[in-house]
């Protein structure tokens, strides 16, 4: 063979080896920059950890970034401010968005520390998932938990506020428990992975039934922690008649030694 034509075939050959581990190297690269992307868009929603677990398990990963539902058994916690009108009221909206930023920073920190899923935040109302996307046998522990240690926490932060502003505030949390529908909801353009259910539209009654400083669950969620051997000195409050239903739940309530005095809440219908 030509001596020309060997070397012009060799440096053909290098150049094309050149160029497969270049473009093997860029995929490797937008794999890890997507994975990234990734774990930074979980992390929004529920705790490092995990995120993690997510992202390890590819079955479950494709199906929260896909449109498919699934059926789950959770626990749902609403958070909801007490006295944010009259805050709003008081102060320029300037200086509410910061208190929404401390009162919401608070309230996630606390979630991802009980490994809880933030599925919803508008205005001055959190909503919680845990036992999603996950399952946690553990799950009605874990949101009492958390509810707890976001009333006595917000309890500190709503003094630091009285002190700086002299403004009044609290806290008031609803939880319950059932069966959901977990998926993506929306249009092409914008979608939101949520949970839909009866099980979230009672926690969000509990929630505006709760008063600054209180916790009310449903008795699905005392059964689950009788049954765990879990005693959270839970007080038994009057049935709650919930418009659309014929009958009113069982519910319980766990208040904070001391509560603050804010706006009373409207009963719920």
């Amino acid at each position: 063979m030509d001596e020309s034509l060997r070397a012009r075939i060799e440096a053909l050959v290098r150049a094309g080896s050149v160029r497969r581990k270049s473009a093997v190297a860029q995929l490797e690269a937008e794999i890890r920059r997507r994975e990234e992307a990734l774990r930074q868009t979980f992390r929004r929603y529920v705790s490092p950890r995990v995120a993690d677990k997510i992202l390890a398990d590819v079955q479950l990963r494709d199906t929260l970034l896909q449109a498919a539902d699934t059926r789950a058994h959770v626990v749902v916690l609403f958070a909801d401010l007490r006295g944010f009108t009259s805050i709003s009221e008081q102060l320029e909206p300037a200086d509410v968005v910061p208190l929404l930023n401390e009162y919401f920073s608070l309230l996630t920190e606390i979630t991802f520390r009980h490994e809880g899923t933030v599925f919803h935040m508008a205005g001055d109302c959190l909503m919680l998932g845990f036992g999603v996307p996950l399952e946690q046998a553990d799950c009605a522990r874990r949101a009492v938990d958390a509810a707890t240690e976001m009333l006595a926490g917000f309890s500190e932060l709503a003094r630091s506020w009285k002190e700086r502003y002299g403004i009044d505030a609290g806290l008031g949390i609803g939880i319950n428990e059932g069966d959901v529908v977990a998926g993506n909801v929306g249009s092409p353009s914008y979608m939101n992975y949520t949970i839909i259910g009866d099980a979230v539209n009672v926690a969000s009654r509990l929630c505006q039934r709760a008063r600054a400083g209180e916790m009310l669950f449903s008795s699905t969620l005392k059964q689950s922690l009788d049954a765990h051997g879990l005693d959270v000195g839970a007080t038994a409050l009057p049935p709650l008649q919930l418009r659309g239903r014929s009958h009113p739940i069982d519910i319980y309530c766990v208040p904070l030694t001391q509560r603050q005095q804010v706006a009373p809440v409207q009963a719920v219908a």
